[in-house]
């Protein structure tokens, strides 16, 4: 009985994963809506507070945003077809597995505080910049020294900007 459980389990299990974020984080889910013969993505944005079901084909995860003053809370499962991407806005600096606190929490006390050193952000820029940069590198040799280098400006403006 539990191989016929284990393979139609395995059928419906999502071959691609969504991406990797945790409970805190605040993500988009972007959801596949069909009203009548249209179909069109709606994105969900909000902080992970529950993830549960381990690996299994029952896993959920529960996102809760604030609109117009209510706190509206969707859970959503890990292998549904109708959920096409997560993407991760903001890494969330928690301790605690489930943030159901978070329900009694009015305003700005429903904030999570950001964990830094590893923005998804920053990593998928230094990711993309990297091979790129090795080409504009043969050229910078051969400009004149007295002369600032381009990217280098680029980079001092991010930095002041605080990027």
């Amino acid at each position: 009985m539990s191989d016929l459980i284990d393979e139609v389990d395995a059928r419906h299990k999502r071959e691609n994963a969504l991406g990797a974020f945790q409970v805190g984080d605040t993500v988009d889910v972007h959801v596949q809506i069909r009203e009548g013969e249209k179909e069109r993505v709606q994105i969900f944005t909000g902080t992970v507070i529950k993830v549960q079901g381990g690996n299994s084909i029952r896993a959920t995860f529960t996102v809760r945003r604030i609109v117009a003053g209510e706190g509206v809370e969707r859970t959503f499962p890990f292998h549904s077809p109708i959920i096409l991407a997560v993407e991760v806005r903001r890494k969330g600096k928690v301790r605690r597995s489930k943030l159901l606190y978070l329900r009694d929490r009015i305003g700005k006390a429903t904030r999570v505080k950001e964990r830094r050193g590893d923005d998804p952000r920053l990593a998928a820029k230094a990711a993309s910049s990297k091979a790129p940069a090795e080409e504009p590198a043969a050229e910078v040799a051969d400009a004149p020294a007295d002369e600032p280098d381009a990217a280098e400006t680029e980079e001092s403006s991010e930095t002041a900007a605080g990027v």
